[in-house]
């Protein structure tokens, strides 16, 4: 299939990006990575020894990273639809976790282990096509928010990806109504064109 204009333009930006030869040349899985690092600097989210669920984790950045710096008495499980290569320190699901079978699954994995750090990258598939891409951003977003409730400990935090746009303030404010800090974030690595930010909630209440 030929490439259009649009699709050459981004592999030319992708593969110009500092971050993507940054995350190549660190051994990273994605530009990503770089993205929870900075919350991390700044908000101090992932402590040794914790509880860490990513959901939506391939191909792994975020797992990956995760996974240094809780330490080895810490556990990362990651779920995706997609298959992802082993990483050390990451337990992998692969699975849709709103399916009943994974749900089972996943809740087994961490047994009686609170947990104390919800990740969620999940993005749609893009069509450009705000009006139906922004109700999905949202849909996706619900659905990890959903699971963080069952899962979270008391006092647990939860880190998601959204788009600025219809649904934004409202979710928000449900977050507010579960935890004792909100904040958004816009991480340097994310690009400066796109609506994404990050939504860090802190203090869970159960």
């Amino acid at each position: 299939m030929a490439r259009t204009r649009s699709s050459g333009r981004w592999l030319a930006e992708h593969f110009n990006d500092t971050y993507v030869r940054q995350a190549q040349s660190r051994g990273y899985r994605s530009r990503a990575v770089f993205k929870l690092q900075e919350i991390q600097f700044r908000d101090r989210i992932l402590t040794p020894g914790m509880t860490v669920v990513d959901l939506g984790a391939a191909p792994g950045g975020w797992s990956q990273f995760a996974a240094d710096q809780i330490g080895s008495g810490g556990n990362v499980v990651a779920v995706d639809i997609l298959p992802m290569d082993p990483l050390p320190g990451v337990t992998y699901l692969q699975g849709d976790f709103t399916e009943d079978r994974v749900w089972q699954n996943l809740c087994a994995l961490l047994g009686e282990t609170p947990v104390d750090v919800v990740l969620s990258d999940m993005a749609p598939n893009l069509s450009g096509n705000r009006s139906v891409d922004q109700p999905r951003a949202m849909y996706l977003a619900e659905l990890a928010l959903d699971a963080a409730e069952h899962l979270l400990t008391e006092g647990g935090c939860f880190l998601t990806k959204l788009f600025q746009g219809e649904g934004f303030e409202s979710f928000q404010k449900r977050l507010r109504g579960r935890f004792t800090k909100v904040a958004t974030r816009k991480p340097k690595a994310s690009r400066s064109r796109s609506r994404e930010v990050y939504m860090l909630a802190q203090g869970f209440k159960s």
